[in-house]
């Protein structure tokens, strides 16, 4: 709690030192940004986390540089997770990780043993969230809507998508062939989005890199790395170079277009293959 409370309140001083930076007073900024008054005196003074509409706002009337907005997303993102973790429970997680999507413009995400979160099928989400967990039905459910409520922003034409997946996280099933199979749907109607780029890196290329586990870069600001139990979040400009640097490198080698197409496809048969043994 002492924490987020130090954490609050060094956002409070951050906000400040920007906005008299931009030479602005408190009601000025409000009047800019479209937000009550009394709202950036609460973030100002530690009492306020922000919504992600309202830092969007901020941002726009500071006229933030790159430099500027990645302090300021540094100290949200870690804000949000220790809101999540007060909240409790794999819903809190996600509804973190939604407030995160929300704000952003540009999301880029490589993903080598699982379908990413955005591009997951609502049972393939629950399966994701509960598969080797001990964790409650009712908890799984709750993150699960959450997850796939998120999906919106996919379809929001003035955003900007791109995800890498290796064949190894598409041909890995968590539920039945079935499942895989409307998965396998999804990913190809995302595909047509003119904003997502899509791209599988295909068993039968040499990878340029291993592999060790999946990330998502938000903005160039902040790369999300997750795991069992939480979400390691980076904002180290080497450590986000590294990711950007073995995204661009695996998507030398991923297939796209019609050459996706075909590899989709030739995944599918396999799993009505597949799905046929299982059911003698």
């Amino acid at each position: 709690m002492d924490e987020r409370r130090d954490r609050l309140q060094a956002l409070g001083e951050l906000l400040r030192r920007l906005r008299r930076d931009a030479g602005l007073t408190g009601k000025d900024l409000a009047r800019l940004a479209q937000v009550a008054q009394p709202t950036i005196s609460r973030i100002e003074t530690g009492q306020l986390l922000p919504t992600p509409d309202t830092v969007e706002r901020l941002v726009t009337a500071l006229g933030l540089d790159g430099a500027g907005r990645a302090e300021l997303d540094a100290l949200l993102v870690r804000l949000r997770e220790e809101v999540s973790r007060l909240k409790g429970g794999l819903a809190g997680r996600e509804a973190a990780n939604a407030a995160r999507l929300r704000s952003g413009h540009r999301v880029v995400c490589f993903q080598s043993a699982m379908i990413p979160s955005l591009l997951q099928t609502a049972e393939y989400a629950r399966l994701a969230l509960a598969v080797g967990r001990d964790v409650e039905a009712d908890d799984v459910a709750k993150a699960a809507a959450v997850r796939v409520e998120a999906q919106a922003v996919l379809f929001d034409g003035g955003r900007e998508f791109s995800f890498l997946l290796t064949e190894g996280a598409v041909r890995t099933w968590p539920g039945p062939p079935s499942l895989m199979l409307a998965q396998l749907d999804r990913l190809g109607q995302v595909a047509t989005l003119s904003h997502v780029n899509l791209g599988v890196v295909p068993w039968a290329v040499q990878v340029p890199a291993f592999p060790l586990h999946g990330f998502t870069i938000y903005d160039d600001t902040v790369s999300v790395v997750e795991s069992l139990t939480g979400d390691l979040t980076l904002t180290d400009p080497d450590e986000l170079a590294a990711h950007a640097a073995t995204f661009e490198a695996f998507a030398g080698v991923a297939v796209q277009g019609d050459e996706l197409r075909e590899l989709v496809q030739s995944i599918a048969n396999d799993y009505r293959k597949l799905m046929e043994r299982l059911e003698k």
